[in-house]
């Protein structure tokens, strides 16, 4: 299982990095075509996500407005390309600010589920957990992968690199460290497979992988000259992201050990569903954009 682990790990990063090539050489030809190669692929993982909490909020006994939660997480990604493109195309320096949008599509979103709610109300009990539910649904799926979205559409895809190779091989750190050295636990009752010693490990590669992106690998994407290439910016970048990934990683096990649910799903053996391949990088994204938007790397 380690060596599976490790070898879809791998594979999974070499394909990401790959379609942010393709992104990067498509918006070196055209602007207008910036984020188009992974715009697919973010609304393909908001939908299986989405789909994935909503399983986990029907196993806990609440039926949140799947059509709610499905089209408001498909609208606030892609909200964000479109924020970007209408700001861009407009001579309007009042227009809303790109960054907003998803906002302003989670204001009308939760406005939706309390009208469905409304609709289907028959009697007492259960309609208040049914809200609050889809509305978690928004805010852990959509909004936070929206974080993910304007690292690539503010700061470039070397952002967007950055974020998922520091948070991944994090994650293949705590696995592989903690299956081999692993003796103490960290959070026994919560996550029982994790440990102290895994969680050195995690961070230690979260740096190493911070240091190879920002050195190597933003250069390449035509972005030379970043701060985050000294220590005083890739290493507070590593240990911040890295354990803001630990801790989505505990998030999910959370979710999962409350309704009684091993996995979100069983479609990727050895990950288990979208979920948990995507639960670190969803709360370590917006510490990623922070770094970012504070100058810390960018």
């Amino acid at each position: 299982m380690l060596r599976w682990r490790l070898l879809l790990g791998t594979l999974i990063i070499g394909i990401l990095v790959g379609l942010c090539w393709l992104d990067h050489l498509a918006e070196t030809r055209h602007a207008a075509m910036r984020g188009m190669w992974l715009l697919p692929v973010a609304i393909l993982f908001a939908v299986a996500a989405s789909g994935e909490v909503l399983y986990l909020a029907r196993a806990a006994g609440m039926r949140p407005l799947a059509w709610a939660v499905y089209g408001g997480n498909v609208l606030l990604i892609a909200s964000n390309w479109g924020g970007e493109l209408f700001r861009a195309g407009t001579d309007n320096a009042s227009s809303l600010p790109a960054v907003a949008w998803p906002w302003c599509v989670l204001a009308v979103g939760v406005l939706s589920i309390f009208v469905g709610e409304m609709r289907r109300y028959e009697k007492p009990g259960g309609a208040t957990a049914n809200v609050a539910a889809a509305v978690f649904a928004l805010v852990y799926v959509g909004v936070m992968f929206s974080f993910v979205v304007q690292l690539r559409m503010l700061w470039g895809v070397g952002a967007l690199a950055s974020l998922v190779i520091v948070t991944k091989m994090g994650d293949t750190g705590a696995y592989t460290i903690g299956r081999l050295f692993g003796r103490h636990k960290m959070a026994p009752v919560l996550s029982p497979g994790k440990t102290i010693e895994g969680a050195v490990g995690a961070l230690v590669f979260a740096c190493l992988a911070s240091w190879a992106t920002f050195t190597w690998l933003l250069p390449v994407f035509g972005e030379p000259g970043r701060q985050g290439g000294t220590c005083c910016g890739w290493i507070p970048f590593g240990l911040l992201v890295g354990t803001a990934g630990m801790l989505g990683d505990l998030a999910e096990s959370l979710l999962k050990r409350d309704v009684g649910c091993k996995d979100s799903s069983r479609w990727m053996p050895g990950f288990g569903g979208v979920l948990d391949l995507l639960d670190s990088i969803l709360l370590a994204a917006p510490v990623a954009w922070i770094c970012w938007a504070l100058g810390m790397v960018g």
